[in-house]
């Protein structure tokens, strides 16, 4: 694509698009991390900065395009929101970015201060997508005095390992994911300890990962709807259509009224709003997928490719939620509530 053509794109036009004519003019097969970042459409608006919607309309934009490629997307864009809000190191120039904050028993950095607020990490870090593919990463560790600290390590640096990548996952098999050792790796810090788990955005982003989930199961019900336009659906399909319909309207409402309470009270704890956000997803998610296959049958499951690769990525990417656990968390904050109307979570879900 020339550079003319890249300048004429710009987040503030339909992001499904600009996707499509970025995908149709790309001189790859598929699109990349390094297209979306090329053509400026990483420059997403900053979480709870106004327009936290339109960031979450492009995450889904792109979920809905290519599953695996969003998850490349969401990590790139929220390390960029990550630096803005921690006043982290500037961004190289053609930098791509992971963000890798798992936590896994097995799988712990330690962060050892060096000279001048740098950092030597020590140890491995599991469940780096992208690892292959990014310049750089922003990963959760420990200090020595049990507090967790984020770093900013470049991918090239002596002492980076990318090992057995071990996933042999069928769905969202494209995101690379692989564990990653440090020894002795020389990084900056970001932020002071805690941090990174402390500040209102952490939460912000938790939520916007289920714009990608709902994006995923929309273009999941358009796949349905149009393979049903093409031959005489009976009662029961169109009973099946319309239930995802429904969900995923219902969910809809639920994100942007989200987005607007986090862009109207940004400094607030929006640990309750996210978590609430993120379970309706899943449950929505897990309906579409089920309603699409019983509407469907397994010919299109089958014929359609993208179809196809919707239907087996969706159900890895959404295991990122803690199911039963966040509904345990989210169930424990209502408890802690003295007001026993809806309005004690932010006051926009009261009729």
């Amino acid at each position: 694509m020339s550079d003319a053509s890249y300048s004429s794109l710009s987040i503030a036009q339909p992001p499904a698009r600009v996707l499509d004519r970025l995908a149709a003019e790309s001189a790859t097969t598929a699109l990349t991390l390094d297209d979306l970042a090329l053509a400026g459409l990483d420059r997403l608006p900053l979480p709870g900065h106004g327009s936290t919607l339109l960031r979450w309309q492009w995450l889904a934009a792109v979920a809905g395009h290519d599953l695996s490629l969003a998850k490349l997307y969401e990590g790139h864009t929220d390390a960029l929101a990550i630096l803005e809000e921690l006043h982290g190191p500037a961004r190289p120039e053609g930098s791509l970015w992971g963000t890798w904050c798992a936590e896994p028993p097995n799988a712990r950095l330690r962060f050892e201060p060096a000279d001048d607020g740098q950092l030597r990490l020590h140890g491995a870090k599991a469940w780096c997508s992208g690892a292959r593919q990014v310049t750089h990463a922003l990963v959760s560790g420990w200090y020595a005095d049990g507090q967790p600290g984020l770093a900013a390590v470049e991918m090239h640096a002596p002492g980076v390992t990318i090992g057995n990548p071990n996933w042999h996952a069928v769905g969202m098999g494209p995101t690379d994911t692989a564990q990653v050792d440090f020894d002795g790796v020389m990084a900056t810090a970001v932020g002071a300890p805690g941090d990174y788990v402390n500040r209102p955005g952490f939460w912000h982003g938790g939520a916007g990962i289920a714009a990608c989930w709902w994006g995923a199961a929309a273009a999941v019900a358009t796949r349905m709807r149009r393979h049903l336009r093409k031959g005489k659906p009976n009662g029961h399909q169109q009973a099946h259509l319309g239930a995802a319909e429904s969900l995923l309207c219902a969910c809809a409402a639920l994100l942007r009224e989200s987005a607007s309470w986090i862009d109207t009270h940004p400094a607030d704890d929006a640990q309750a709003t996210a978590l609430r956000v993120r379970l309706a997803v899943e449950h929505v998610a897990g309906e579409v997928l089920r309603h699409a296959g019983r509407a469907l049958g397994a010919g299109p499951l089958c014929t359609d490719a993208k179809l196809a690769r919707l239907m087996a990525d969706l159900p890895i990417f959404v295991r990122q939620s803690h199911a039963e656990r966040d509904e345990a968390g989210l169930g424990t904050l209502a408890l802690m509530s003295d007001d026993d109307t809806p309005t004690a979570f932010g006051g926009w879900c009261a009729l």
